[in-house]
């Protein structure tokens, strides 16, 4: 883990309405991510995880305060830039995996490439060697409909390092498979952590929260260090 600020945001708001009545959600957040290092998020439902989630990939946008991503100010990006720097500089794993329906692993994997203009020669090369990254590389022709849940998340996973991205965010990455899977899925995670990838994690499992480097809770809007149990 270097000293470099990979993330950093201050003073982030986030407010909701519903009618006439306003629902803060992140008030006052600051949050510091040095390259290389694993943080997770952890907070009761509804606390506001996903909220945060969105705002620092950059899929929605905070109401006030400041966000730094790799050096640049983000903040007041207009649509198009908020997409380029997406795709340039941040990985994604979801829950549900969010895999192209009837397109085999290989071609899911090389999607995000499209849109840094590369030939599809070189996509799928790079998606290949993703693959084989988390250990896939004999499923690179398999549909979605033919992997298992813990082999659809790990493709997930190949598919957000693929463009090398600067900044991995992973949201609830287990909530959804059985032990075994949890297990290959952290071990995976873990792995690419100690080459050093930068990894923001959003959870409401104890058990997976200790797999990061620093663990946080959001509470009232704001994020604290913690060694309290939120289930």
């Amino acid at each position: 883990m270097s000293d470099e600020t990979i993330l950093k945001v201050t003073g982030l708001e986030r407010t909701y309405r519903r009618g006439e009545i306003a629902v803060p959600v992140l008030k006052d957040l600051d949050l510091e991510v040095r390259r290389g290092e694993w943080v997770a998020c952890t907070g009761r439902s509804g606390s506001g995880k996903s909220t945060l989630l969105n705002v620092l990939g950059l899929l929605d946008s905070a109401d006030a305060g400041t966000y730094v991503l790799a050096g640049r100010d983000v903040s007041g990006l207009d649509d198009f830039e908020r997409a380029r720097m997406r795709n340039e500089l941040l990985g994604f794993v979801f829950q549900l995996h969010n895999l192209l329906p009837r397109t085999v692993a290989l071609e899911n994997v090389a999607s995000p490439l499209i849109y840094r203009g590369l030939r599809r020669g070189e996509r799928l090369r790079r998606a290949r060697e993703a693959l084989e990254e988390v250990g896939l590389a004999d499923r690179a022709d398999y549909d979605p409909s033919e992997l298992s849940g813990g082999q659809m998340q790990r493709v997930a996973i190949a598919r957000a390092l693929v463009g090398n991205p600067a900044l991995l965010l992973v949201d609830e990455p287990t909530g959804n498979l059985d032990m075994v899977a949890t297990n290959d899925v952290l071990d995976l995670l873990d792995q690419v952590h100690a080459e050093g990838r930068t990894i923001v994690m959003i959870t409401h499992e104890e058990d997976v929260a200790s797999h990061a480097d620093r663990r946080l809770v959001l509470s009232d809007g704001k994020l604290h260090a913690t060694d309290q149990h939120f289930a």
